[in-house]
């Protein structure tokens, strides 16, 4: 991992890579925060947060871009694996997807009467059905909660 870490800063320099306690890219300071656990999806999950640095991914406007983001960030990052080597296992990518995929289900449920809702915001969310608005966090990694608005 080590190795792999100093080829990526070498080749972008305008990266700062700094170890933690997950893996995550934040675009406000430029920096990729990496776990040493010796996982062997470690390497993966580095190079799918210096891809949403590459490709410029600072924020998102609703659930369903974020999760297009993901993609995006897999995608770049199988690309970006042959040329450091690394062999990213598909089906690790598709379980880090369903984590998002669940949890923008989650959010979108209606409280109210348990159907498919619409995004209205980043924090609210509607009923087609039965005209039921909730509210949701604006957190991703936390239980998706959804609080309905009174009328």
């Amino acid at each position: 991992m080590h190795d792999l870490v100093q080829k990526l800063q070498s080749d972008n320099p305008a990266i700062t890579f700094q170890k933690g306690t997950v893996f995550v890219w934040s675009p406000e300071k430029r920096q990729v925060t990496y776990v040493v656990s010796n996982a062997q999806s470690d390497p993966w999950s580095l190079l799918h947060e210096v891809s949403h640095s590459l490709l410029g991914h600072t924020t998102y406007n609703s659930d369903i871009d974020l999760l297009q983001k993901e993609v995006e960030a897999w995608e770049k990052a199988v690309a970006l694996s042959n040329s450091y080597d690394v062999v990213i296992d598909r089906d690790f990518i598709e379980n880090c997807l369903d984590s998002y995929r669940d949890w923008l289900h989650k959010r979108s449920v209606c409280p109210a009467c348990h159907l498919q809702g619409i995004q209205r915001s980043l924090e609210t969310y509607s009923c087609i059905n039965c005209a039921n608005t909730w509210n949701v966090t604006k957190e991703r990694f936390c239980r998706p909660y959804r609080r309905l608005q009174q009328k």
